[in-house]
C-alpha cells in the first residue's frame, strides 16, 4: 500500500508555471450500479475537454470506476459525490461516500479464489499518489487520487 494512504491529501502545489490553468467540477449521483457507468463516462468528458493525455483519461476512468464500486459496496450510501480537479495533464479525483467512515475500513489481502478485495491493490498501482479521510463525526469517507501521464 501507498505510503500516504490514511494521509489527509493536498491540494495540488502551487504551480510553477503561471499559465498553467486549473479546472475543476463536482457532481452527485445516485448509489446504484448504474451510476458507475455515468461516472466514469463524466471523468472521460471532462478529461477529453479539458485535453488530458488519453493515458490520464483512461486510468482516472479506472480509478473513479474502483473508488465508486467501493463506496456502492462498502457502505450504506443513498448519494455519492465525485470531484475532479485539473492542473497542467494532472487529473485529481475524488469519491465521497455517506458510510461509516474509517473504522470499519480496513484494506487486507485477498485469497487467490476471492472475487473482491483487490480494489486498493489496483489504486495503489494506478494512482501517482492517494489517501482517504474521514471527516470528525465519523460518517462518511473520501477517497482521493492523483493520476499524472
Amino acid at each position: 500500500m501507498s505510503p500516504l494512504h490514511g494521509t489527509t491529501p493536498l491540494p495540488f502545489p502551487p504551480s510553477v508555471d503561471p499559465r498553467e490553468h486549473r479546472r475543476g467540477e463536482r457532481f452527485e449521483l445516485p448509489a446504484v450500479a448504474a451510476s458507475v457507468a455515468d461516472a466514469r463516462s463524466r471523468v472521460a468528458r471532462r478529461a477529453d475537454r479539458w485535453g488530458l493525455p488519453d493515458t490520464v483519461r483512461d486510468t482516472a476512468q479506472l480509478i473513479i470506476s474502483e473508488l465508486f464500486t467501493n463506496a456502492l459496496l462498502h457502505t450504506d450510501s443513498h448519494i455519492v459525490i465525485c470531484r475532479l480537479e485539473s492542473a497542467g495533464h494532472r487529473l485529481r479525483l475524488e469519491v465521497a461516500d455517506e458510510g461509516p467512515g474509517l473504522a470499519r475500513l480496513f484494506p487486507r489481502a485477498p485469497s487467490s479464489e476471492a472475487e473482491h478485495g483487490r480494489g486498493l491493490m489496483l489504486l495503489d498501482a494506478l494512482a501517482a499518489r492517494w489517501g482517504v479521510i474521514s471527516p470528525e463525526n465519523g460518517r462518511g469517507c473520501t477517497v482521493w487520487a492523483e493520476v499524472r501521464p
